[in-house]
This record gives structure tokens, C-alpha cells and sequence, in this order.
């Protein structure tokens, strides 16, 4: 069966990773976190004290940056790994939310990253999710979806995952996190938030987890099916 790459791009808090996770399974195709690539990024600064307005102390971080993915069978899931250490429960703290998006506009950062994820989607069959994936990642993947939410749901979302992470963070800090996050990701010069023409849009508010997944794995086998059938002709 043909493989495609599906790009799903959207705001914080609007369910995109764990939709995106969840139809990378029913498809058995490659799930990459290009958020996780990002806060591990920004993780390191904070560890290593690098200045991001320094670009010297950026670019050589960048070369000492190394950021794989590894599958965890107890969570079923893949966990993010940077320089050969797992992160995963780190990179998800308010302190590395609170500075991702900054980190995340400079043009280094963003062009290593880029060119990261195009060599984890070289060989398709993968579901990428992030903000630019459709736009500039894989500007010609065969499918891509942009989602979106009520700012006051993502709002309670966001801080019942840091619940479940045992991380007790008010209600209007994680308002004034995603508000930040939002005007930063849509206006940075390189590669800024937005849809590209061609994405189907979700709107989750009021969809389950099922009923997303369930829409985009319509959409894959739909896109599948055409892609065999201009193939043959």
C-alpha cells in the first residue's frame, strides 16, 4: 500500500499530538513530535545557559544537539531523547512552555530542526505534527489538517494535563502562557503559524478524541486510495 505523509498543524492545546499519535497507530506509520524536537531544543538552553540572542552560543549548542525518538513499551509511546537521555517528563514543564516559542523563532534553531524532519519523513508513512508542517516542512504532503479550538478549552486542557503530570499550575498562568504562545507563533518572521491552502480544518472544541482521529483516518484512506489510483493510470 502507498504511503503518505500527513501534516497536522494547529495551536497548543488543540489535541494534536495525542490525535496525530493515535492515527499514526491505526495506520502503523512513524509518529514525530516536532514540539517535543523544539522543547528539548529550549531544554538544553536552560540547562547550558545558552543565550539565545547569541548566535555564536546558539550555533555551537546546535552542533552539540542530538534529539532521537524511542518507542517505550510500558506507555506505548514514543519518548523523547536528547543526547542519549530521556526527557520526556521534562521538556513538558511550564518553565521550558514558557520559553519554547521564543527559542523556537530563531532562523538556526528552526532551519536545523526542519532539516531534521525532513530526514525522519524522507521515506514517508509518517504523521508529523507541529506548526509549520504543512507550510514549510512538507509543503507537498499529500494530506494535511489544521486544527484549532475555543482558547478557553485549550486553556482547561493544557492545565489538566500539567494535572496529570502532578504539576498544580492556575488556571490564568496557563491563559497568559498559550496567549504568548499564540502571538509569538503567529507572527515570527520564520516560518509562522498559519494554514496552509490546501488543509482541511478541525475544530475540537466539542469533538471527542475518537471522532478526530476517526475524521482523519477517513481523510488518509480517502487520500491513500486516490494516490493508488493516479499511480495506475
Amino acid at each position: 500500500m502507498k504511503k503518505i505523509v500527513i501534516a497536522i498543524d494547529g495551536y497548543s492545546a488543540c489535541g494534536k499530538s495525542s490525535t496525530a499519535k493515535r492515527v499514526a497507530a491505526q495506520l502503523n506509520y512513524a509518529y514525530i513530535d516536532t514540539g517535543a524536537m523544539y522543547r528539548a531544543v529550549t531544554y538544553y538552553f536552560l540547562q547550558h545557559f545558552v543565550n539565545p540572542t547569541n548566535p555564536k552560543a546558539v550555533e555551537q549548542a546546535l552542533k552539540t544537539i542530538g534529539i532521537e525518538f524511542h518507542y517505550n513499551p510500558k506507555t506505548g509511546e514514543n519518548e523523547t531523547y536528547l543526547n542519549g537521555l530521556n526527557v520526556e517528563k521534562e521538556i513538558r514543564g511550564m518553565e521550558v512552555s514558557e520559553r519554547v516559542s521564543e527559542v523556537s523563532t530563531l532562523p538556526r534553531v528552526r532551519s536545523c530542526m526542519v532539516e531534521l524532519q525532513r530526514k525522519m519523513g524522507k521515506k514517508k508513512g509518517v504523521v508529523m505534527d507541529g506548526r509549520d508542517i504543512g507550510t514549510t516542512v512538507f509543503p507537498d504532503a499529500e494530506l494535511k489538517i489544521f486544527m484549532t479550538a475555543d482558547f478557553n478549552e485549550r486553556a482547561a486542557r493544557r492545565q489538566q494535563e500539567l494535572l496529570e503530570k502532578k504539576q498544580l499550575v492556575a488556571l490564568e498562568a496557563v491563559k497568559e502562557n498559550l496567549a504568548k504562545r499564540d502571538h509569538i507563533d503567529t507572527t515570527r518572521a520564520e516560518s509562522p503559524l498559519r494554514k496552509a491552502e490546501d488543509a482541511y480544518v478541525i475544530d475540537t472544541t466539542h469533538t471527542t478524541m475518537d471522532e478526530q482521529v476517526g475524521m482523519i483516518l477517513d481523510m488518509a484512506r480517502t487520500t491513500i486510495h486516490q494516490e493508488q489510483l493516479q499511480n495506475k493510470e
